[in-house]
């Protein structure tokens, strides 16, 4: 029995069915061989007997009575049998309709043949099996001189074995089931060929497939003859230019679109500066209480906005560094305690973060960039973690790499926004309280990660909660 994964590969099918047809073919070209030639030879025999039969009875039934007694008939007989040489029949003779007269055991008749020849005009034959020989009987009417049209007075019976001949056709069977056998392993060879032959394209198909999964949208492959495969091939090749086109074009667009987002985000940077310091002095006057409370609110959501506005502006320009490949790395060894020391006191978030950092801890890394990471995730902790949110800072390290992780005890990550929370623009639900960053600030912190060589990830604690961890390596690239 043939493994299911033995033939699961297309090459293995190929070569098996061709070789079912070949077997197939061989089988039936040799049983339509077989039965042909038993045939043949059952026939000629049949023939041969028929014409020896006749032959003798044409020499011996002009000496034969017109009334012949039974002791004619039985003479008759006799001289049949001795006639027979190695043909080796044994006759019997009906006269008009009467019992056989043989002159031994009467030969073995079928009871069919016997009904038919009773009224019929002309030689009759039967293969039977007595036992396990097969046997041919014949009757041969024979039409008295005197009365020819009338119904034929004597029937004579012969039967005789076909054991030589089965023998013959038992030769030919057995030469044919050794011919067929050959024929099935030779059809091995051009099996594998034409396998071999069909599938090269396939495989160019696979590669070039394979090719283009790895961005390799110019690959195209070699298109031979005018069959299915070629148009396969020849449909690869439209489709992988298409697809090159309208990436093409869809990069064109989108770095159109990142200069754009550059290019205003620039613009905006200039006046915004100015705007931003104007705000100072808004500030000042909204809190003097000199203006009327309207004013004074009217003013600082002005100034409110023109931060948000400006640290909004901040973000696209460095989110277009990115994009344009431009941001690089400053490592230098620091002390990775301090440094988290430095980014919680720079924002006031000493007296709100705990921190578990184990001293002289050091690694290579950017000290700006790792500060923009740390400042965005412990900020996004106390944002989104409620007024009295717990926010624990925490560092493992081995000789590899830095684990930095970020925790609090507040509501969490919504299950549906965790797979996006470091996408661009992702912004918490209502069931936070109100947010008012851009957007972009876990997406630069995974950026920051990236060019780190390191990830950034968050999940939700059991118990709730918040946990995002950087992992950093102590060298990075």
């Amino acid at each position: 029995m043939i493994h299911p994964s033995l033939v699961r590969g297309l090459r293995a099918q190929l070569v098996l069915v061709f070789l079912l047809v070949s077997v197939l073919s061989a089988v039936i070209a040799a049983t339509i061989t077989f039965r042909q030639g038993r045939t043949a030879i059952v026939a000629r025999a049949q023939a041969d007997a028929l014409q020896d039969l006749r032959a003798h009875l044409a020499s011996r039934t002009p000496d034969l009575p017109a009334d012949p007694t039974e002791t004619d008939l039985r003479t008759l007989a006799l001289q049949l049998d001795r006639a027979a040489g190695i043909r080796g029949w044994r006759t019997a003779l009906s006269y008009r309709g009467g019992p056989l007269i043989a002159t031994g055991a009467q030969p073995p008749l079928p009871a069919q043949l016997r009904t038919q020849a009773a009224t019929s005009t002309t030689a009759l034959a039967q293969r039977f099996h007595r036992g396990q020989v097969p046997w041919l009987a014949v009757a041969l009417p024979v039409t008295a001189a005197a009365r020819p049209q009338g119904p034929p007075p004597l029937v004579v019976y012969a039967s005789f074995s076909l054991a030589s001949q089965q023998q013959d056709v038992d030769t030919l069977a057995a030469a044919a089931r050794a011919g067929a056998l050959p024929v099935a392993l030779v059809a091995i060879v051009p099996a594998l060929l034409a396998a071999r032959r069909l599938l090269r394209p396939v495989r160019r198909l696979r590669t070039a497939a394979e090719r283009m999964a790895g961005g390799s949208l110019d690959t195209r492959v070699r298109v031979t003859g005018n069959d299915e495969l070629a148009d396969l091939g020849r449909t690869f090749n439209t489709m992988a230019a298409t697809l090159q086109s309208d990436a093409a074009a869809l990069r064109d667009m989108e770095a159109r679109a990142r200069r754009f987002a550059a290019d205003v985000s620039h613009e905006l940077r200039t006046p915004l500066a100015a705007m931003s310091a104007v705000t100072e002095v808004i500030d000042a006057d909204a809190t003097s209480g000199r203006l009327a409370p309207l004013t004074a609110e009217a003013l600082q959501l002005v100034s409110d906005e023109t931060r948000k506005l400006s640290r909004l502006v901040e973000d696209l320009i460095e989110v277009s560094r990115f994009d344009a490949g431009v941001a690089v790395l400053n490592v230098d060894e620091v002390d990775v305690g301090e440094l988290i020391g430095k980014t919680l006191a720079l924002r006031h978030w000493r007296d709100r973060v705990r921190t578990d950092v184990a001293p002289g801890l050091r690694a290579r890394l950017d000290p700006r960039r790792v500060d923009v990471i740390l400042a965005n995730l412990v900020g996004n902790a106390l944002r989104h973690g409620g007024t009295a949110v717990s926010v624990l800072v925490q560092v493992r390290a081995d000789t590899e790499q830095i684990a930095v992780t970020v925790s609090d005890d507040g509501p969490g990550i919504p299950a549906d926004l965790l797979p996006h929370v470091f996408d661009r623009f992702t912004k918490g639900d209502a069931a936070r309280t109100r947010t008012d960053g851009s957007g972009l600030g876990l997406a630069i912190a995974t950026e920051n990660a990236r060019l780190h060589g390191g990830t950034l990830t968050a999940t939700n604690a059991p118990r709730g909660g918040t946990i995002l961890t950087l992992t950093l390596p102590r060298h990075p690239p």
